[in-house]
Order: structure tokens, then C-alpha cells, then sequence
């Protein structure tokens, strides 16, 4: 993140990117770099009035990375215990967390409510306990779960409001990746996007006016088949009250399309690929609503 907000500038010799970033060693440094051309972020260039004089710079693909950048900035701002600044330790160990929660489907098990380890090592089979107990012991350092009071059956952690903030630079991440990296970075499945929502929906404040049911779903694709992934919304005169991911039934409202249709109303504002049919006041309300939620009424647009 550092050396793209240095690049940001303008072209960089490499002592130049060393003393931006805050003189990491050498090492670490040129890991960096060649793992960011890797995805082909940046280019490296040789100066013709200085043989042997490398400079890098950002490319159309690396620009690309900037919203990322600023959404995960502005969520590290939001830490209850003040803004954690980029490239910080404590910083690192958040954005860690929040990807290990969510590349466990972690998230996708605390959505639903809160669990204990115990009972979330009985959901997660891919984990044993200790690593399970790790993660969860660095979300909750890092502010992401809270314990609450238990029934004797182990301690429950549930969700906090920085967790559900997260899903802002999660999904910036995931729609650059589908757009620059789509042979390489997985699919958006039906997982992500139900945890999406779950964690989102609940922070929505709709006009207190509206009351009434609405289905957001993303049309996702498994094993071949194509199929409905997302949740009703209920909505009792603005307040959300209940949001499951069971699609069946009618809605009095209804947001339907690709991920990357949802990606861009959500990220953007931009709705024109989604179809949206019944109550379209209700449905605007809430999709106004995770934009304003997640991206504070900003487009993440490349600059």
C-alpha cells in the first residue's frame, strides 16, 4: 500500500520508494515490487540519462488498485481506539484479520449471529481448533469481534460495526481483481455474497416511511449451474428488521444481477445493470443505503 501511494506521486528510483515507505530492508522491499509487477501494478524502466538507473512506475492496472487503497485507508480511520495509520503494525494486523476471517468463511459463520470457537470449530471443518482460535483471538485484538455474555457453553463473539465497515475495501479488492486478474483470483460465489449482505444490511437506516420486503440477490455460478445468491430484507417504517438469505416467497421489492453489476451500484452508484421491479422505492432506498453505508456517498472511481 505504501508503494503504491508513493507511485501515486509520479515515477520513483527505488532508494526514493525506500525512504517513502519508511525504510523497510532491502529485501522486503524488492519482494514487494516484484510481486506488484507480478500482477502487473507497476513497471520498472531503465533511465537513458543515467545507465543502470531503474525507476518504477504505476500502470493503467495499478491506478486501478488506488480506490482499494483509499477504501482500506478510510476503514482503518474508523478503528474505535483512533485511526490506524497505513503501513502501521497495528495497522497490518487488522487488514490481516479481515482477510483470514474472511478467506476462512469465518465472517460468512459470524453473520449469522454470534458463535463461541467451540461452536464455530463445529462449522468450520477446514481448520483445526488452534488455528481457529488464533483468528479469532486477532479479530478480536483487532477490534472486528466482541465478546458477549454467554450461557455457560463457552464465551459468544459477535460482529462489530468495524467488521461490517470492512466489506467496503474487501469488495474494491474483489471487483479489481475480476477486472484485472479474472484467470487467477476466484469467482464471486454464493458465500461472499450472502456474508456481504449479512454484515451490510443490518447498518441500512431506510426513510423512516418505508415498510415492506426486499430481495437483493446476485446471480452466481457453481460447479457449472448458475443460481440465486443473497437475502430478503424486511423493513418495518425504516428500520431494518430481519435480513436471511432464504430466497423463497414473494417480495414486495426486488435487485437483481451479476456481481460485478452489484459491485458497481454499491461501489459506484452505478444501478443501470441491475434490474430492479416492485416497490422501487423501497429497493432504491436500499441500495442508496449501501452505498452511502460503505463508501460514505464517495465513488471509489480511478483517478
Amino acid at each position: 500500500m505504501l508503494i503504491l501511494q508513493a507511485l501515486a506521486e509520479g515515477p520513483r528510483r527505488q532508494a526514493e520508494l525506500r525512504r517513502a515507505t519508511g525504510s523497510p530492508a532491502q529485501t522486503t522491499l524488492r519482494a514487494q515490487l516484484k510481486r506488484l509487477m507480478e500482477i502487473g501494478a507497476i513497471e520498472r524502466r531503465r533511465l537513458n540519462r543515467f545507465p543502470g538507473v531503474l525507476e518504477y512506475e504505476l500502470t493503467a492496472t495499478g491506478k486501478e488498485l488506488l480506490p482499494v487503497l483509499d477504501a482500506a485507508e478510510r476503514w482503518l480511520a474508523k478503528s474505535p481506539d483512533g485511526p490506524l495509520a497505513l503501513g502501521s503494525g497495528e495497522a497490518k494486523a487488522a487488514i490481516r484479520a479481515l482477510a483470514d476471517g474472511w478467506s476462512t468463511k469465518m465472517l460468512r459463520a459470524l453473520a449469522a449471529g454470534p458463535l463461541s470457537l467451540t461452536e464455530l470449530d463445529g462449522v468450520i471443518s477446514s481448520l483445526s481448533y488452534p488455528a481457529l482460535e488464533r483468528r479469532l483471538a486477532a479479530m478480536r485484538l483487532a477490534g472486528l469481534i466482541a465478546a458477549r455474555p454467554g450461557n455457560g457453553r463457552g464465551t459468544p463473539y459477535e460482529v462489530t460495526d468495524l467488521l461490517r465497515q470492512g466489506i467496503a475495501p474487501l469488495i474494491a479488492a474483489a471487483r479489481w481483481e475480476r477486472r484485472n486478474l479474472p484467470l487467477v483470483t476466484a469467482p464471486i460465489g454464493q458465500l461472499d455474497t450472502e456474508t456481504a449482505f449479512l454484515l451490510t444490511v443490518p447498518m441500512l437506516q431506510p426513510p423512516a416511511e418505508l415498510s415492506g420486503s426486499c430481495r437483493l440477490a446476485a446471480e452466481t455460478s457453481s460447479d457449472g449451474k448458475r443460481r440465486l445468491a443473497g437475502v430478503v430484507v424486511e423493513v418495518n417504517k425504516g428500520a431494518v428488521g430481519s435480513c436471511v438469505t432464504s430466497l423463497r416467497g414473494n417480495a414486495d421489492a426486488w435487485a437483481l444481477g451479476s456481481p460485478a453489476a452489484w459491485l458497481d451500484a454499491v461501489i459506484e452508484r452505478d444501478t443501470d445493470r441491475l434490474e430492479v421491479g416492485g416497490d422501487c422505492s423501497l429497493a432504491g432506498a436500499l441500495l442508496d443505503g449501501l452505498h452511502e453505508t460503505l463508501f460514505g456517498g464517495r465513488p471509489a472511481t480511478c483517478p
